[in-house]
């Protein structure tokens, strides 16, 4: 068995292919910089999602033990630590607990976004909802 040493006969000029990595790159490189930064932003946001939603869950714990709105409030700060209180609102339904109801804390934040890839705000909600009395 015999060997050829015969190469396959080049298409293109030697050097006529150095530039292409660049162009591939600079086609390729937004698409990959876009994918990194909506997972960064989301990651984010479900992170505040999250401290939202155990604020809402602290807020009406407090709020069917004690039956105060002040406290249920403090609680509600204390349980997203990092989170601004000027973003928070709030909103007890009922208003003062009584045995055998339950008390439901609906939480609202706002909040720049890091990127502002996808927004300059974002406006998250969350629910707690426990029985008073405890």
């Amino acid at each position: 068995m015999k060997r050829s040493n015969s190469r396959a006969p080049r298409s293109r000029a030697p050097g006529r292919e150095r530039g292409s990595a660049a162009v591939e790159f600079a086609l390729v490189a937004p698409l990959l910089l876009s994918l990194v930064v909506g997972i960064v932003e989301l990651s984010y946001t479900y992170n505040l999602q999250i401290s939202v939603t155990q604020a809402a869950r602290e807020a009406a714990r407090t709020m069917a033990v004690k039956n105060n709105q002040s406290d249920a409030i403090a609680a509600a700060l204390a349980g997203a630590p990092g989170l601004s209180a000027a973003g928070f609102t709030y909103s007890f339904t009922p208003t003062a607990c009584a045995e055998g109801r339950t008390a439901t804390v609906n939480v609202t934040y706002t909040a720049n976004t890091l990127t502002n890839f996808l927004g300059s705000r974002v406006t998250l909600r969350g629910t707690g909802a426990m029985r008073c009395g405890g």
